[in-house]
This record gives structure tokens, C-alpha cells and sequence, in this order.
């Protein structure tokens, strides 16, 4: 039984806003123990399936080089990684039925499909494989199956499934219905009739299984799909299979949930109750959670001084944060944001970051420190007509060949040597040298060392936007 792993990962997570922003979402964000989101649904994922075995990731094309550098860091043992870039985000079921459409082709109808989210955390890896095991052998008989948490509490922020019929000795079980999520009242009702799981939101089937019942219940989907498969071919680079997904083919897909357009309408849908722990992580109240509590109930992380203080989460990464006299708090500091807000009130940091992005202000976007295929730039100083960066170039790597209309640039090497294009010219810069880039000069930043580079980048002119640039070659793949 061949089974292949398919991590979806999209979505903002906006309730965990200052730290996930739409350009570094929720499953690059480290968690306390030093490891991503992100790299942890790799090691899942790598349970499931053979050395050798392949592990799908489909998510924006914007979070490629960083969701690839997060593959390679989880350190698998020689696992293929295959990335379905999207062009836009279209909701889970274009992306699952892509995904269906590439597997079904490369591997057939039969292939197993484990559907995973890329920002829920699972500790219990054993656990999570021999659920994942028993649902395809469930998906191997002709069933889509979902993954049903057993509820621990009355909770409001998640949906539920109904269990009926049970189908083997393990708990497997036909599904009467989904149903969303619920008020208060509800939520204790279903807790206390024992026939109620969470819905997680993962899924188990064969690709064949899926598009024939896309085919049935949901068949512009599977039309649609098809001809964007189609018209995306895979290749091979740097390492990994990439299948670039076609965008006016796949921005036809009509934007829905796998939940909604096939889930809720089959009849051939079953449940597999987990047998592991389960967190989505859906707030800064769950994430505090993996911080030990002290013994007035404070869960620190970074540098702190907490008096007379109870029940808060404070997390900082980098300068210290004092709190006096406060009780029931979440304090989170970053570099160009803090985020204070009370305990019980935590889901609402969502409406910060929606705001933002009516704002279009920059702190919904990206952090001061961004990543790039080529390493990061932090911005360290901006003001009229000039910003100040920190540019690290990570050995081998070089910047697009480039030209701004608006700003000039002059560069300052501080660590390694730098190889650079001015114009026609090319030359070696080396620590303490500098050199300047006037306005309109086609020009490439390269470091041909073993070390990073790092340099100091003084921008002046009239505009000093990011959008002020053109490209004219690209090892990344940017010029459009």
C-alpha cells in the first residue's frame, strides 16, 4: 500500500498576529522547543511513508523558498519533496483536488493520500502513523475518511462530526454529519452525548476515490483541476520535484472548502477517532500552553521580569519586558510590534491583523526581518527619502540582476567578501570596502564565499519602496 503524505499549507493565521504575518505565516513560526510548525508535519509526514517515499507540500508560490529551506532543515531521511505552488490561495478543495490529480498521474488511482495541515502540532508521532495507517486501510476499501479529535471540553471554536454506524474494532465509523461550529450551550450538549468529535480537518483517501466522487458531487472541480494538471508540468530542481500550477487555469477553480463542495454531500465519508494529541494552535492561549507555568501561573518566553503578576504569557524576542501589577495577560513583543491583550480575549487578535490589512499597513504583511531565497534583509532605520538594511547573503547565493528608478544605493561590507555587478563592471568587495550603485545602473549583489556576507545597504531617493525594482535575470525564478 503505497501512501503518500500531502501537507496543505496556506492560510495567515492571523490570531497568532504579531509573530505569523501573511508573508511568514503560522507554520514557519518556531515554537518553544526551537522547531517550526512547518518542519514537525514534516516529521509526521515522514512516518508515513518509506526512505525514498515522497512528501507532497502544496502552498503559495511566495513561500516556496522558505517552506523548502524548512524541508531540508527537518533533516528526513532522503525523502523526495514535491511542491505544488499556488498562484493565490483557493481554499483547501482546489488545492486537494490538484493534489489528487498529480498524485493519481504519477502513481495511479490507487495511491493513499494522508491529508494534513502544515500548522496543527501533534506530539504523539506513533500515535498519529497508526491512526493514519488504520484510515487507509479504510481509504483502500473506497471511503474518504476524516480524522475526529475526541473532545475534551465544550469547545465553540471548532466544528464537530457526528459518529454513527461503527465499522470495525478500532472505532472506525460512518459519518451522519458536519456541523459547524457551535454556540456555548450546543457545544456541551455534543460533549455530553459522546457521539460528537472535533472535526481536525485531515483527511485520508485514494486519489482515485476522491476525483470519482468530485466527479459526482463537485464536477467542476474535478474538470478544473484536470486541465490545470494538465497544463503544470513537474520538474526537478534544486533537489526537489516542482510543479508550478498554472494560474489562469487554476484561479478557474471556484474557491471552497473540501468540507463543503464534497464532504458534507457524499455518502461514502467515515470518521477514524485519533489516537494521538491534537492542537491547532489556534491561539496565543494554546501556544502559551507549551510554556511551563511558574507558580503564579506565568509562562515566560525570552528575557522577562514579572512582579506581582499571575496568570500572564509574556514572549519577546529580544528585548526585555517588565510587567508590574497585571493579571490575565498576553504580552508579545517583536521587532516593529507588541501585541497586549487579555487572556479571555485572545481569539480577537484577529481583528488587529484584518484591520491592518484594510490599512494596508506593512506590519500585516512582513516582519522587519524578511526572508528571501538568497538569505534576509532587516530593515533597520527607514524615514523620508532613505532606509537603512541589514543584508545577509547566504553562501553561493546571489540577488536578481536588478535596477531601481527611484533610489540609489551604496553598500558596506562587514563580514565576507561580496562579488558585485555595477553596471558593466564587475569587482570583488571586501570586508570594510564599500562601493555605490547610482539610480538606473543594472547591478548584482553575489557571495562567492563559504560564509554568509553581510553587509549594510543605504538607500536615498525619491521612492524607496520594495516595489521599485526591476529584474532582468534570476536564479530563483523571479522575472516575470
Amino acid at each position: 500500500m503505497l501512501i503518500v503524505p500531502v501537507i496543505m499549507s496556506g492560510g495567515a493565521g492571523t490570531r497568532l498576529w504579531p509573530v505569523s504575518r501573511e508573508g511568514h505565516p503560522k507554520p514557519f513560526m518556531r515554537l518553544p522547543d526551537g522547531d517550526s510548525l512547518l518542519g514537525k508535519a514534516y516529521a509526521r509526514a515522514a512516518a508515513l511513508t518509506p526512505e525514498g517515499g515522497e512528501i507532497v507540500t502544496v502552498t503559495n508560490r511566495e513561500h516556496y523558498f522558505t517552506s523548502k529551506d524548512h524541508f531540508f532543515e527537518s533533516r528526513l531521511p532522503r525523502h523526495q519533496a514535491r511542491f505544488v505552488l499556488e498562484p493565490e490561495g483557493r481554499n483547501t478543495a482546489p488545492a486537494i483536488a490538484v493534489a489528487a490529480q498529480a498524485l493519481g498521474a504519477r502513481y495511479g488511482d490507487e495511491v493513499v493520500m494522508v491529508v494534513m495541515a502544515a500548522d496543527h502540532l501533534i506530539q504523539d508521532v506513533e500515535g498519529f502513523r497508526r491512526s493514519a495507517v488504520h484510515a487507509a486501510q479504510l481509504a483502500r476499501i473506497g471511503y474518504l475518511v476524516t480524522f475526529g479529535i475526541p473532545p475534551c471540553a465544550p469547545e465553540t471554536g471548532f466544528g464537530y462530526i457526528e459518529s454513527g454506524e461503527v465499522l470495525d474494532e478500532a472505532g472506525g465509523c460512518r459519518v451522519l454529519r458536519f456541523v459547524e461550529k457551535p454556540d456555548l450551550h450546543t457545544a456541551r450538549e455534543y460533549l455530553q452525548s459522546g457521539r460528537f468529535l472535533w472535526n481536525s480537518g485531515m483527511f485520508c483517501f485514494t486519489a482515485g476515490t476522491l476525483l470519482r466522487e468530485l466527479a459526482q458531487h463537485a464536477p467542476e472541480i474535478a474538470d478544473l483541476s484536470a486541465r490545470c494538471i494538465a497544463a503544470s508540468p513537474a520538474h526537478e530542481s534544486a533537489g526537489v520535484l516542482l510543479q508550478e500550477l498554472h494560474s489562469q487555469s487554476f484561479v478557474a477553480l471556484p474557491d471552497i472548502s473540501i468540507d463543503y463542495a464534497l464532504m458534507e454531500r457524499s455518502n461514502q465519508v467515515v470518521m477514524v477517532p485519533a489516537a494521538f494529541d491534537w492542537s491547532d494552535i489556534g491561539s496565543w492561549g494554546a501556544l502559551s500552553q507549551l510554556v511551563p507555568a511558574d507558580e503564579e501561573g506565568n509562562r515566560v518566553q525570552g528575557d522577562a521580569i514579572l512582579i506581582d503578576t499571575h496568570n500572564t504569557f509574556v514572549m519577546g524576542e529580544g528585548r526585555l519586558i517588565a510587567t508590574v501589577g497585571v493579571d490575565d495577560l498576553i504580552v508579545i513583543d517583536t521587532a516593529d510590534a507588541v501585541l497586549v491583550a487579555r487572556v479571555d480575549r485572545a481569539q480577537e487578535v484577529r481583528q488587529v491583523a484584518k484591520l491592518l490589512k484594510e490599512q494596508n499597513h506593512e506590519a500585516y504583511r512582513l516582519h522587519r526581518t524578511v526572508a528571501r531565497p538568497w538569505g534576509t534583509y532587516t530593515v533597520l532605520e527607514e524615514g523620508v527619502r532613505f532606509k537603512i538594511k541589514r543584508i545577509v547573503v547566504n553562501p553561493g547565493a546571489a540577488l536578481s540582476l536588478q535596477m531601481h528608478h527611484h533610489r540609489s544605493e551604496h553598500w558596506i561590507v562587514v563580514q565576507g567578501v561580496a562579488k558585485v555587478t555595477n553596471g558593466e563592471t564587475e569587482c570583488l568587495i571586501d570586508t570594510n570596502e564599500s562601493t555605490f550603485i547610482p539610480a538606473g545602473h543594472r547591478h548584482r549583489l553575489e557571495n562567492p564565499g563559504v560564509l554568509d556576507l553581510v553587509m549594510i545597504e543605504v538607500q536615498s531617493g525619491e521612492y524607496v519602496g520594495e516595489d521599485d525594482i526591476v529584474r532582468f535575470d534570476d536564479k530563483y525564478g523571479r522575472v516575470q
